[in-house]
């Protein structure tokens, strides 16, 4: 019963926060098609934005939102640039080699994981239990050059050399299991870490903000710059409105997003999204607690670009057109409050 008034609350919000009029007795607001291309396919990470679906919040926000899952984790912000969808769900390091590649058009405007979720990973036989222990030992990484430059970075605060680095591709966990490497970087602490502490693996998580890595939004909203005229604008505020309170609704039930992640693919284990969900909690909002969710915070933008920079791994000038934009978020047009109604 608790759960049934939470959603009626949150569905009552949007609606009354949003820009199209309640439909008259006997009649039936139109909607306006709203395409999410998620990065992957469907897992913990989107239990919001199903949470918002299942709930009929994008519904009250006059949008039919379809999701669809990538044909590979390389295409989304390629078919986002095709006109192919509305938003992309995409990684800030992600968006920048994009931009740098060309693609200036393409902005971050919402914030769906507010840190990184990519970890260094051991097992306890690894006997790894900082970065120092890594001296003459392999790491697995998944050959993403970023990721390499992670690497480089937490030896050269750590003060490490030795260190051996082996491509695994996304066979991260098994690598570890059969002991290929005694470590890897790549991982999520929310996904692989999880699954290894439920199997009682007891890992060693370490998170890359605690080692030398720059803090960044491990994933981010993308739109086409071009797309933001008027009606676009209107259709993209009302959407991150109501993806917005179906994080809310995730925070007080996180049965919701499990539910509504099962439901849309019944191959997922429900106790195992549960459990996922529940550690991503946290990582769904901004520490800035006086900030709209899904809120970025430019600085912190500003300092991951130089260091991506400094690595080598941005080549062109940096382009006059800003990476992100936090103007559409919930309450932003209407002087920050994170519900404008």
């Amino acid at each position: 019963m608790r759960r049934i008034v939470i959603l009626a609350a949150v569905v009552a919000a949007v609606a009354a926060c949003g820009e199209k009029p309640e439909p008259t007795a006997g009649t039936k607001a139109p909607t306006e098609p709203f395409t999410v291309l998620l990065d992957y396919v469907p897992n913990a990470d989107h239990a919001g934005i199903y949470a918002a679906q299942a709930a009929g919040l994008y519904a009250k926000a006059g949008l039919d939102v379809k999701i669809q899952a990538p044909p590979d984790p390389s295409a989304p912000l390629k078919l986002l640039q095709a006109g192919r969808a509305d938003v992309a769900i995409s990684y800030e390091p992600e968006l920048m080699l994009a931009r740098d590649a060309g693609a200036d058009d393409l902005v971050a405007v919402g914030a769906l994981v507010n840190e990184p979720l990519t970890a260094l990973m051991a097992l306890p036989a690894a006997h790894v239990r900082s970065p120092k222990d890594l001296a003459g030992k392999r790491v697995g990484t998944a050959g993403i050059p970023y990721q390499t430059a992670y690497l480089k970075t937490i030896l050269a605060k750590a003060g490490v050399s030795g260190v051996k680095e082996t491509n695994v591709g996304f066979n991260l966990v098994p690598a570890m299991l059969s002991k290929k490497v005694d470590a890897t970087l790549g991982a999520f602490w929310n996904v692989e870490g999880v699954d290894l502490q439920r199997r009682g693996s007891k890992p060693v998580i370490l998170r890359m903000p605690d080692l030398g890595v720059p803090t960044y939004d491990e994933l981010i909203l993308v739109a086409r710059h071009k797309d933001l005229n008027a009606a676009g604008a209107s259709r993209l505020r009302r959407f991150l409105q109501a993806t917005a309170a179906g994080h809310r609704v995730l925070q007080e039930d996180p049965n919701a997003g499990a539910d509504a992640l099962v439901k849309a693919d019944k191959t997922l284990d429900r106790a195992q999204q549960l459990a996922q969900i529940q550690a991503t909690l946290p990582a769904f909002f901004p520490k800035d607690k006086s900030r709209p969710w899904g809120y970025m915070e430019p600085a912190e933008w500003a300092l991951y670009e130089r260091w991506m920079r400094e690595n080598k791994l941005l080549t062109r000038p940096p382009s006059e057109a800003p990476p992100l934009t936090d103007e559409f978020l919930p309450g932003e047009s209407v002087g920050g409050a994170e519900q404008g109604g």
